[in-house]
């Protein structure tokens, strides 16, 4: 089946604003860490009840991935969009596998900082951190996304 011009843009928007809106969460996070990271461990757990609810964010994450990968399919007749398209879903991939190696088992043993983990400094580095790590891969899906989307307005 042939890739209409139609569909084609219609998933290249879907795929940049998915991924520009998944990008929110992480890029809050990494704003707020210099302020939060030295709270007083009563501070930062008052702090951290703001993220109630953040967890839907995990919608647009996985329509993210799926558009990203459906460009990629339907680009995978021109070798640089290809490439950009799949870079972009390996990034959101790879800020996925650091949510759940890292972030998650925080969540959990904190019970989503409603109690305080063990080792409080440690998870709350663990956490911080593998935020930054993630918001830094989802932008460097976003990046690879306008670079595509660039790209094909020049005719590459």
């Amino acid at each position: 089946m042939a890739v209409t011009a139609d569909r084609l843009t219609l998933v290249r928007v879907c795929a940049l604003l998915l991924v520009a809106l998944s990008l929110v969460p992480g890029a809050a996070h990494v704003s707020e860490l210099p302020n939060k990271i030295a709270l007083p461990r009563d501070h930062y757990m008052l702090v951290q009840q703001i993220y109630r609810g953040w967890a839907l964010f995990g919608i647009l994450i996985f329509a993210a991935l799926a558009a990203t990968a459906a460009q990629a399919l339907l680009l995978r007749h021109q070798r640089t969009a290809f490439r950009l398209s799949l870079s972009a879903f390996l990034c959101l991939a790879a800020a996925q596998a650091v949510f759940w190696l890292f972030t998650y088992p925080v969540n959990v043993a904190s019970a989503n900082w409603t109690r305080i983990p063990e080792g409080f400094e440690a998870a709350r580095r663990q956490w911080e951190y593998s935020h930054a790590a993630g918001a830094a891969l989802t932008g460097a899906a976003l990046i690879a996304l306008i670079l595509c989307h660039v790209g094909a307005r020049r005719g590459d």
